[in-house]
């Protein structure tokens, strides 16, 4: 029966438990152990697919076609673990099945309470298809103290009874913060967290402090005394210089060492984090510089592009060199000339999104790639607008638009080189969708095959005809649109296996200019930088010498 490792925050949210959570799963792996991360969501959304990235930050979306939360993308980069739909559960999502199953008169006529039947919906989420792991690391979003959390952190108090301290451990994520004007670190925060903990029922059996400045062994020795942990228990998380070193600094400061006592192993083989220490070494010594533009409309939020940002330092781990990433908000080319912006640029990537608002900035930002050849990598609504582009500019079709900006203008382009498409083959099964249905129900969502033309420019970076990328997208370029744009230079080379879905656009006589329908960043890895970004950021090389 796999361990379980229980991830607590305090204090204040957004200090790294996904990070945390999913260095301590790399450095599990790298003594030999197998390892599976799940995430408890406490908000009341079903889950985040509706959610707007300025607000929650990018959607990571499985093979299985689950829409989950970003930490879902830490936990598959640092372990090379695939995540599915049983990996991430909110409690909009716990209480929905638990509603749906009341009405059916599934509880024989009970009634229905947090206590048993939420925590038992909890505890049953958390316990089922973890696949026979060594270690199972769950994470509980939010802090301590929310009272949307309070189901959750009394489903794995109940758990860590019920499965005894041999088969669980709880390591709780606090700040340290250092009061400038004082001059001095403050361990009064992580102490009331801890009390808070504790008040619930939970005593954990380790601390994680993060902190701008290393904490003095005095410090922690307070920290231990008042929280009732052993001093060797209160591990520092200092700020890093990049985000994969966490698997060695941890394993340096202690944790998984810590943790492993926990369960009773002292004699575990030791870690290789050799690997990491590579990856390392080639982030903070690069070989040279790449400036990239990404053009979209969520920049205020970093995160909403998570992924995407990871793949693209994987794209420069491929050839050594770092990725500066210039963010510009596409509705700045809607009034400025797009080259102020984009002409010191070693390539342009305009990623997915949604809506028409930006969309005339991102379709000019792919026409300046076009016609100065620097590379351009679009993805999803970015391969659309580069489609939209092509059809007004090279095919002649000045009306060319989208379906899915009809209802702003009240109309629908003459030319419709992307719409809604209602119906195409997955395997044996054929799926449907409607405009009118739910928004997540008229998604494309999850592990997709495509057929890649022999011989194009994708066949070879992928070094396969056949290909299974991940989707999230509702609108699909139009394929009856093939033969005129195909016949000016934009070529399709990567159908779904029907031949009704356009998935790869490719423009033969550029350097490099390749759209795509899928998001190839969710599956790029530090470990295994993914096919499509590191030729871009080496196109983007290239470029940087003819600058």
């Amino acid at each position: 029966m796999a361990r379980l490792i229980f991830i607590t925050g305090g204090v204040v949210s957004s200090l790294g438990k996904g990070l945390a959570s999913a260095a301590l799963g790399a450095t599990l792996q790298a003594r030999g152990y197998t390892v599976r991360l799940r995430k408890l969501d406490p908000y009341l959304n079903v889950d985040p697919g509706t959610m707007s990235p300025s607000q929650h930050g990018e959607v990571y979306v499985t093979d299985d076609g689950a829409e989950t939360d970003l930490d879902l993308g830490h936990y598959e980069r640092f372990t090379g673990v695939a995540s599915s739909r049983a990996d991430n559960v909110t409690a909009g999502r716990i209480y929905q099945e638990i509603i749906a199953k009341e009405r059916r008169g599934g509880y024989l006529g009970s009634t229905i309470q947090v206590i048993p039947h939420v925590t038992d919906a909890i505890k049953e989420f958390v316990m089922k298809d973890h696949g026979g792991v060594d270690f199972l690391l769950c994470e509980i979003g939010g802090t301590v103290g929310d009272i949307e959390g309070l189901p959750f952190f009394e489903a794995i108090r109940q758990l860590g009874n019920e499965l005894g301290p041999d088969q669980t451990a709880f390591v709780h994520l606090t700040l340290v913060p250092y009061i400038m004007s004082a001059g001095e670190l403050k361990t009064k925060p992580t102490q009331h967290s801890v009390k808070e903990l504790r008040s619930i029922g939970i005593q954990p059996d380790i601390i994680l402090c993060r902190s701008d400045i290393e904490i003095p062994v005095e410090d922690r020795r307070k920290i231990a005394l008042f929280c009732n942990v052993r001093p060797e228990c209160v591990i520092p998380a200092l700020n890093l210089d990049t985000i994969y070193n966490a698997p060695v600094r941890y394993h340096e400061a202690g944790l998984d060492t810590q943790v492993l006592k926990v369960f009773g192993i002292e004699n575990a083989p030791p870690p290789d984090l050799s690997r990491w220490q590579n990856v390392v070494d080639r982030v903070l010594k690069p070989e040279g510089t790449v400036k990239i533009a990404v053009v979209g409309k969520y920049m205020q939020v970093k995160d909403s592009y998570k992924s995407l940002t990871e793949a693209l330092t994987h794209g420069g781990l491929a050839h050594n060199v770092k990725v500066e990433i210039e963010w510009i908000e596409s509705e700045i080319f809607e009034k400025d000339d797009s080259a102020v912006y984009l002409e010191e640029m070693h390539g342009i990537l305009v990623p997915g999104g949604f809506g028409e608002r930006g969309a005339e900035g991102k379709i000019a930002a792919a026409k300046f790639a076009r016609e100065r050849d620097v590379p351009y990598f679009g993805i999803c609504f970015g391969m659309q607008m580069a489609v939209i582009e092509a059809a007004r500019h090279l095919a002649g079709l000045e009306d060319a638009g989208s379906t899915e900006f009809s209802a702003a203008r009240g109309k629908a382009p003459t030319h419709p080189v992307v719409c809604l498409m209602t119906e195409w083959t997955k395997g044996n099964d054929v799926e449907r969708r409607s405009a009118s249905g739910d928004l997540g129900g008229t998604m494309r969502l999850g592990a997709y095959d495509a057929i890649l033309s022999p011989g194009s420019r994708v066949a070879e970076i992928y070094g396969s005809n056949n290909i299974s990328e991940r989707h999230r997208h509702r609108f699909e370029v139009n394929i009856d649109y093939r033969a005129q744009l195909e016949s000016n230079g934009l070529v399709f080379s990567g159908l779904s296996p029907d031949g009704v879905l356009p998935e790869i656009v490719e423009i033969p006589t550029h350097p490099w200019f390749v759209g795509v329908q899928f998001h190839p960043e969710l599956k790029s890895k530090p470990l295994d930088p993914h096919p499509l970004f590191a030729s871009f950021i080496g196109a983007a090389v290239a470029q940087s010498r003819l600058v």
